[in-house]
């Protein structure tokens, strides 16, 4: 893309094909960020994908929270790939190319899809705040407040709890912003997208945990120090999980002056808070279709012993597989010695290995 003889830098291309996508989960492009690019100075975050403008914003005065934001783009792809791994639907559509104009319909269309990423978008940015600021990362937050409680005989509230109320405010305030502009999409898709980020948040607070280390003579453990500290966030993403598997599917209806998204088979009621919910069926994800956002499953690995979603059976949808074998190499017959190191011998062996026809 040329004006005259001037080449804009990649950044800024990717930006404004970016600018395009109508999804309020765009921002996850800032994976695509080189770790050795520098976010240290205002003019620096016109170079960063993905980004609307109320985003390059709060990028312009809050320059330091970026790195936590660009570490949860990426944290937001591998920990999804890693909780769908086993599934038909992997997330692999979440890995749009640095010069795509939109993802794949699978999460552009209000599907149950789209619903987790949205919620694990909402969650993990706010999670990777909230731990900056226990870290020390960030200079605008520090520790989490001490809880109002009275702490049983033998605990004492103490450390450095995570801030969970600094991380869900500017984590919100940023990914939310999508949603938020006039022009972002359909008023039921925004709804859709602002419930399912909310779930991702109850879900956040549901895994602040009170977290303790032990205290006292030759490991006594006489008394604890405490703290409230959130729960990993693969541990997080599977609770995410679970809520998809039971996602509800919702309709755009009139209730009195307004609309409102409601349980589709159910009788009308409002929608739990705790709730993930989606507007589009999705498909079986077995066969390629680009339009409907399946890859299809052919040439997946799939577990010829197990009984669950990884499956051959369920995997390759009736198609059946095809074996193959792989050479390991493994450490083994390792000894340690005494003082202080370990050796080990190299083992190889063959496994079987079965993926889709």
């Amino acid at each position: 893309m040329r004006s005259g003889s001037h080449i804009l830098p990649l950044g800024v291309l990717t930006a404004l094909l970016l600018s395009q996508v109508c999804s309020g989960i765009k921002w996850l492009a800032l994976s695509h960020t080189p770790a050795s690019r520098p976010v240290n100075q205002t003019q620096h975050c016109k170079l960063l994908p993905g980004m609307v403008s109320s985003q390059a914003q709060l990028c312009r005065s809050n320059l330091e929270l970026m790195q936590t934001i660009i570490q949860a783009a990426r944290e937001v792809k591998k920990t999804c790939q890693k909780t769908f791994g086993d599934m038909r639907w992997n997330c692999s559509s979440i890995e749009i190319p640095v010069n795509a104009t939109k993802y794949r319909p699978d999460l552009e269309r209000g599907t149950r899809e789209a619903a987790f990423v949205y919620a694990l978008s909402a969650a993990t940015i706010s999670h990777a705040i909230a731990q900056a600021c226990t870290s020390g990362d960030l200079r605008t937050c520090s520790c989490g407040p001490i809880p109002a409680e009275i702490p049983e005989p033998g605990y004492r509230w103490g450390g450095c709890a995570d801030n969970l109320n600094y991380g869900i405010f500017m984590g919100s305030k940023f990914s939310d912003a999508p949603m938020k502009m006039k022009r972002s999409s359909s008023s039921a898709n925004k709804l859709m997208q602002l419930h399912n980020s909310e779930v991702g948040r109850q879900a956040l607070k549901e895994a602040l945990v009170m977290k303790c280390k032990c205290h006292g003579v030759s490991g006594s453990c006489s008394i604890r120090t405490c703290w409230k500290g959130l729960q990993d966030l693969r541990d997080i993403a599977m609770d995410l999980k679970s809520k998809y598997l039971s996602a509800t599917k919702v309709v755009y209806r009139t209730m009195g002056t307004r609309k409102h998204l409601v349980p589709k088979d159910i009788d009308v009621r409002p929608l739990r808070e705790n709730e993930m919910i989606y507007l589009h069926s999705s498909p079986d994800f077995c066969t390629k279709n680009e339009k409907l956002g399946s890859v299809g499953t052919q040439d997946r690995q799939c577990n010829k012993t197990s009984v669950g979603s990884d499956s051959c059976d369920l995997m390759c949808c009736g198609r059946g597989y095809n074996p193959y074998t792989e050479l390991l190499v493994e450490r083994c017959h390792c000894k340690y010695h005494w003082c202080c190191y370990v050796t080990c011998k190299k083992c190889e062996r063959n496994v079987e290995r079965y993926v889709c026809k």
